[in-house]
């Protein structure tokens, strides 16, 4: 083994020479603009045609970007294709920064492949469950194995930094947009579902990123909009949110992503993305991350408080690496370059940054890139619906048997149209008759459903996403998947027809209801 850039050691493979060491030489070959180049990370839409991604990233020397949008095919070999010739052509325009020092470091690819409800390539791979049906399944070999095959395919197609797992511990409800994006509200739970994550990810040559620091669980303001102010005290801090990241950080995640959070016990009225007291005194010093620190999305609300060039150049002087989406990437470019020229940014810092840039590039670029047969493969795909199956959770109902007598009918609120789909084809295959009209009501809901989406009536009522709306259901019975995948609708249907046990326990508490009515 040899240290991570985290200063811990990893079981993933490694190259035989030193990243850091080979990093330091080719910085030093580098001028001002491939420095500047190194630290922007704007996005690329995956329906854009390659050459115009191409043209951007050589235009501004970029040696990152993130993929956004949505791809999403009706074959699987169309998808992995259609992303593989994107990446392709990126890498193909990308300057190679390390001609001079005799080595070859790879462009950063990342993208936002969290699954659950924040999935950018729909389909074409696999599909694994959110992370709260991790959580709800507390089995965290199941989820690092998971994650290995869903990192091996994220590589088969280019990909090589995800922007997952999420890190955050949720407090009370009404969190939405972190909701079931979290592996849960218990810290020691989450921890280990997030360095199992982690280990998963990196072994098959990917790089995590664990998110939003320091934790965007406690809190029901949208970071996207406004600035969410953390009243925690630095001793809640320490016991509730930041668990999670130092289990992340220990497992030997490569990344870490700042938070547009406004952390009141330790700068109060800016954003941790722009406080060294955050990502210097905190993350750096105290929690001892040496690995690349890259922000939220600076085109967010709390971001776009200063104009583009000097929102870039704040953020590199807080201990950012990595400058994710600037709204505008020509004046962040400019900003940066006047910046470093009038000695307002040190030189030595943006050489700092991508330093830790390139040594995440040489590392990633020593593991060798799978092929596209390896994309959507029946292993990986059993891997998701072992977990998919060990998440479904029983709040109010029978454990065993089957849930409903006689035939069933499926109904959704509106736009659930596949997963009624997905779940009739799992029923039928289960033995189950479904029909259109009559029969035992089974009803489906899920991300940003409320009570006004039940369905008076319903024998059966499911959450796919978080399990909360479940306490306004008067259904007998009510169950959780968590997530709203082929595979989620896959295990659901082995419950209802009694040939699954459903051995979930929901990792968030829903009041009137206990975490499992079928588990102790």
């Amino acid at each position: 083994m040899t240290a991570t850039p985290s200063g811990r050691a990893s079981q993933s493979a490694q190259p035989t020479a030193d990243p850091a060491a080979q990093a330091a030489d080719v910085v030093r070959t580098l001028n001002d603009a491939d420095l500047v180049g190194q630290v922007l990370m704007p996005s690329m839409n995956l329906s854009d045609p390659g050459a115009v991604s191409a043209g951007i990233v050589a235009k501004y020397r970029l040696g990152s970007v993130i993929l956004m949008g949505n791809v999403e095919n009706t074959e699987a070999t169309a998808t992995a294709t259609q992303v593989r010739k994107l990446t392709d052509a990126l890498r193909a325009a990308a300057h190679d920064v390390g001609t001079a020092a005799g080595v070859k470091a790879d462009m950063i690819i990342a993208t936002d492949q969290e699954y659950g409800w924040v999935t950018r390539i729909k389909s074409g791979v696999v599909q694994l469950p959110s992370a709260m049906a991790f959580g709800a399944a507390a089995r965290p070999d199941l989820t690092e194995a998971a994650w290995r095959g869903a990192g091996a395919e994220l590589a088969a197609v280019g990909i090589n930094v995800d922007f997952a797992p999420d890190a955050d511990v949720l407090g009370p409800p009404g969190n939405y947009v972190i909701g079931s994006r979290s592996y849960g509200s218990n810290p020691t739970a989450v921890s280990a579902q997030v360095a199992a994550a982690v280990r998963g990810l990196q072994s098959a040559g990917v790089a995590s990123t664990i998110k939003h620091f320091p934790g965007h669980g406690n809190t029901t303001v949208n970071s996207h909009e406004a600035l969410p102010v953390l009243g925690q005290s630095r001793a809640t801090l320490r016991s509730r949110d930041l668990p999670p990241f130092q289990a992340g950080i220990d497992a030997g995640t490569w990344l870490v992503m700042s938070g547009h959070l406004d952390v009141h016990a330790i700068d109060p009225g800016l954003p941790a993305s722009f406080s060294r007291k955050v990502l210097v005194d905190l993350l750096r010093t105290q929690m001892g991350f040496t690995g690349v620190v890259v922000t939220d999305a600076l085109n967010m609300a709390p971001a776009k408080r200063w104009p583009p060039g000097e929102a870039a150049v704040r953020a590199v002087l807080a201990g950012n690496d990595l400058l994710l989406m600037p709204p505008d990437l020509d004046a962040a470019h400019k900003g940066l370059l006047a910046a470093l020229a009038s000695g307002q940014l040190p030189r030595q810092r943006l050489v700092e940054a991508v330093t830790r840039v390139l040594t995440l590039k040489l590392r990633l670029g020593s593991f060798p890139r799978p092929d596209l047969s390896t994309v959507d493969s029946t292993s990986n795909r059993e891997a998701a619906l072992t977990v998919a199956t060990a998440a479904v959770t029983v709040l109010r109902g029978p454990c065993t048997g089957a849930v409903v007598q006689g035939p069933v009918r499926i109904t959704a609120s509106a736009g659930r149209g596949q997963q009624i789909r997905w779940l009739s084809d799992a029923l039928a295959r289960q033995g189950i008759r479904v029909v259109s009209t009559g029969g035992q009501v089974v009803h489906l809901v899920g991300y940003g459903d409320g009570s006004g989406d039940l369905a008076s009536g319903a024998a059966v009522t499911v959450a796919m996403d978080t399990p909360y709306v479940l306490r306004s259901a008067t259904s007998a019975v009510r169950i959780a998947t968590y997530s709203s995948t082929q595979v989620a609708m896959e295990a659901l249907a082995g419950v209802i027809a009694g040939k699954a046990k459903p051995a979930g326990r929901s990792p968030v508490a829903v009041s009137g209801l206990p975490a499992s009515a079928c588990t102790g």
